[in-house]
């Protein structure tokens, strides 16, 4: 989908129909007040105080006819200044308008608005200039939102819409829009039995269920076996640390906004770990180190905990608890380049397995401007700003560069991949540090017997678990590769009087070759079999028949085809075993 807020027409064109939507509510509900109307991603939103009022599908239709008789009015939109003691008593009656005039800037001595026939706003702008050029639009969704984001004030009704120049462009988005909500994770999840999320165990708390845990542990054993291979070391270290470790690693004076609060027990204070690298840190420098032990790779599946606002939790791509497939290379300086690659080599070697072509590398740096966000130490961001440049180029890496975007305490390798549907987002990255290992005092014995402070490179190959498996739930639509689906196979025998007992003899022989299959067994229809198990996405439908029975073949199906394979069984449990082994895509097979 098109970003509408960086295409210049459209974003003013949305903003502009932000206000229609408001004028539109004020119509329908004389006594709502409005807090803001930005523009977004994928269109605009309104949040309004409606009072007792709790918006349901219903009125959407309502809202959008009444909006559609105010474009049809074309009005003429016009700007006008006021001074701030004018814009309080203008809107005196609104104490959210009230809140942002107070907080502007004590140099904003002229405050714009924006009016409509009967309806002014606040707006710095700027506007189309008629009500009538707002004929293509869509009110898509509502939802609660707390007033400035904080679930201590009072709840809000958000309103979202979309609007464009033309009913084709329109058309063509709705399609994409739908498109979109078939693939949405969190829609597969509940669908699929995925993960589930309940307010009671907290917002951005998802639990996977059996199906959702049996993709996460293929997930976790594939990349863990890829990382054994290559000379990682697995640990498991807690999932909260002392105050005094984040202090230690500089995490506390940068990090702190994105943490859960310090909770005091005994005499210690502790937090829940939002990243693995300080406890990474402590394993290294257990002991000491000569120059013939590194690099040292340390790898951990790690459970961690970061406060993200509400209004940017979404499923399982982004929550407050995640599982990390984190790793930490100690080296040194003449190993950045050999490892880097490495570690470059590793991440498009996972994306080549799971079919991941559309995404790009950025080299993110850090805003020298920012002296709070980063560690303040020009003369180490200069030379691992220029030594993770330098690598990229030597491996013929095509990337582009954004400032602001590195970690705190060092530059980094970004990969972002662009989803089927949605904006695109970090899935794997690579962190070159010099900071840390000064912080925590690190050493190695160089061959010269002097003793030296590490490089590190922090890296997360499939990001996190939980985003990668959303990620892949998109990609597919819930079609997963038979290796990854929760259940592999499916039997159903056409008449069980009659097909039961061979049904069963399959089911067994799968079993023991450690195929998640299941049985069919219900006195059901076939065609209802059938339909169900596409609904659930199986991979392979076995169907057994007279002729299955009395010839000892498996007559099977994949999931969305309509081409039925008949082989002998052992043969076909031959190929099923090593299909999953090989771990093998459709597009494979």
């Amino acid at each position: 989908m098109e970003n509408i807020k960086e295409n210049e027409k459209l974003n003013v064109l949305n903003h502009s129909c932000a206000h229609l939507l408001a004028q539109a509510v004020k119509h329908l509900y004389p006594d709502a007040k409005f807090w803001v109307g930005p523009v977004i991603e994928d269109g605009f939103y309104y949040d309004i105080d409606l009072g007792d009022k709790t918006l349901s599908d219903e009125d959407l239709p309502i809202i959008e006819k009444e909006m559609k008789k105010c474009a049809k009015a074309d009005k003429r939109i016009y700007r006008h200044e006021l001074t701030k003691e004018e814009a309080l008593e203008k809107f005196k009656d609104d104490p959210y308008k009230i809140d942002l005039i107070s907080r502007m800037d004590e140099n904003d001595t002229v405050i714009s608005c924006y009016s409509q026939g009967d309806f002014t706003d606040l707006c710095r702008g700027p506007h189309v200039e008629s009500t009538k050029k707002m004929k293509y639009f869509k009110l898509i969704k509502h939802s609660g939102a707390y007033w400035k984001g904080d679930s201590k004030n009072k709840m809000l009704q958000r309103i979202y819409g979309v609007c464009f120049e033309n009913e084709e462009d329109l058309n063509n988005y709705l399609k994409e829009l739908e498109e979109a909500k078939e693939r949405d994770h969190r829609k597969l999840g509940k669908d699929l039995e995925i993960f589930m999320t309940h307010d009671l165990v907290g917002k951005g708390m998802p639990m996977f269920l059996p199906n959702g845990y049996i993709v996460w542990q293929e997930l976790e054993n594939y990349i863990r076996n890829k990382e054994i291979s290559l000379g990682y070391k697995h640990v498991m270290t807690p999932c909260i640390g002392t105050v005094g470790l984040y202090k230690t690693s500089g995490h506390w004076d940068h990090y702190k906004e994105n943490m859960f609060p310090m909770m005091k027990v005994e005499d210690e204070e502790f937090v829940l770990r939002p990243m693995n690298c300080p406890h990474h840190m402590m394993i290294y420098a257990n002991k000491l180190h000569s120059y013939k032990d590194l690099p040292i790779r340390i790898g951990e599946i790690a459970h961690d905990f970061r406060f993200e606002a509400s209004g940017a939790l979404k499923g399982i791509e982004r929550g407050r608890h995640f599982c990390q497939n984190d790793a930490h290379l100690f080296v040194t300086p003449e190993q950045i380049e050999s490892e880097f690659k490495s570690v470059v080599d590793l991440i498009f070697d996972v994306y080549k397995d799971f079919n991941i072509t559309n995404y790009r590398c950025v080299l993110s740096l850090r805003d020298k401007e920012d002296k709070e966000k980063y560690y303040p130490d020009d003369k180490m961001w200069e030379k691992a700003e220029s030594e993770l440049r330098k690598v990229l180029n030597d491996l013929n890496i095509p990337y582009t560069e954004e400032i602001g975007e590195a970690a705190f305490y060092g530059p980094k390798l970004d990969v972002n991949v662009k989803p089927a549907v949605g904006a695109e987002y970090t899935l794997s990255t690579c962190q070159l540090d010099f900071c840390l290992p000064a912080k925590f005092d690190l050493k190695y014995v160089d061959k010269n017997g002097e003793k030296k402070t590490p490089v590190v490179l922090h890296r997360a190959i499939l990001g996190s678990l939980d985003r990668f498996m959303a990620y892949i739930l998109e990609e597919t639509k819930g079609d997963l590769p038979t290796w990854l689906a929760p259940v592999q196979v499916n039997i159903i025998p056409v008449n069980n009087n009659y097909h039961l007992e061979y049904s069963n003899e399959i089911y067994s022989m799968l079993k023991e070759s450690n195929v998640r299959v299941e049985l069919d067994d219900r006195d059901e229809k076939l065609s209802y079999k059938m339909r169900e198990a596409q609904i659930k996405k199986i991979p392979i439908n076995i169907i057994i028949g007279d002729k299955e029975c009395s010839e000892n073949l498996v007559s099977y199906r994949r999931h969305g085809s309509n081409k039925t394979y008949s082989v002998e069984k052992n043969m076909f449990v031959s190929l099923l075993v090593n299909e999953i082994k090989n771990k093998k895509s459709k597009e494979d097979k």
